[in-house]
């Protein structure tokens, strides 16, 4: 792949199409219409409108590539690269008429995200990444902070909404943190999450039990910011949202020791 940075200028075009489309169904949505995947887990007609026009527009870029996509609107897989999207990331919070939710799109060469962009719907702000170019926010160079420690920190995190078997650990670990940090946010957007570690705006996130389409682009957002990302153990290979923690390099070993003793072989 030659021009990524080019790539990624038309994959932010394909991901503000779709924004426009959630724009609009947001002011006549009713929460009636939304379907129940499973506990807690919602899907509308407006996540899968998005998730195809996002194949229909994504699949001329790359005509070889697949998708891993949330709601399944294409099967196909590629055998070198592999879009992987979530259409609308928020779904609850798009539910009951409350930001932010957004659009993530990541590239997939072999195991390795090169490309990366995640749009917040309702703040028009578009972040994007690609493989060795930086991280950009509406077309300027964005870092992680520089926040040396945990008790100077402004953490995000996600509350698990139907895989509680590692809740007690995990309202310890929580319980913690808010004593021992600025704060703690729940956006109920992953991508967003990690958007906004990539921005120094946090300057951590942690959760457990995301999905590959919750964090792929996040995860390149965040690399290329100069931030760190790994599982709870600190593996840094095949994530694919399991167990995710991402920082700024500087507190990382800090919270990477905490989390381990409340979550670590949970």
């Amino acid at each position: 792949m030659n021009d990524l940075k080019a790539l990624c200028s038309e994959i932010e075009a394909v991901a503000r199409k779709a924004a426009e489309f959630i724009v609009k169904e947001s002011t006549v949505f009713n929460i009636s219409s939304a379907e129940l995947k499973g506990l807690n887990n919602f899907v509308t007609y407006v996540d899968k409108g998005s998730e195809k026009m996002l194949i229909e527009n994504l699949a001329p870029l790359i005509p070889e590539a697949g998708f891993i996509a949330e709601e399944g609107t294409s099967v196909k897989k590629g055998k070198k690269y592999n879009w992987v999207i979530d259409p609308l990331d928020g779904t609850t919070n798009f539910l009951h008429g409350v930001r932010p939710y957004a659009i993530s799109i990541g590239l997939m060469e072999d195991n390795d995200v090169i490309a990366g962009v995640v749009h917040e719907v309702g703040g028009n702000e578009t972040f994007s990444a690609w493989k060795n170019g930086g991280a950009w926010l509406n077309g300027k160079r964005i870092h992680v902070s520089g926040t040396e420690k945990l008790s100077d920190s402004l953490i995000a995190t996600g509350f698990p909404y139907n895989l509680f078997d590692r809740l007690a650990p995990y309202m310890s670990l929580l319980t913690y943190l808010v004593k021992h940090s600025h704060g703690v946010r729940r956006l109920g957007s992953a991508s967003i999450d990690l958007a906004y570690v990539a921005a120094g705006r946090f300057d951590l996130f942690f959760e457990y039990d995301l999905k590959h389409w919750d964090i792929a682009a996040g995860m390149l957002l965040v690399k290329e910011a100069g931030g760190k990302f790994s599982d709870f153990s600190g593996n840094t290979e095949n994530l694919t949202g399991d167990e995710t923690l991402a920082s700024n390099a500087l507190v990382y070993p800090e919270v990477l020791g905490i989390i381990g003793k409340f979550m670590k072989g949970i």
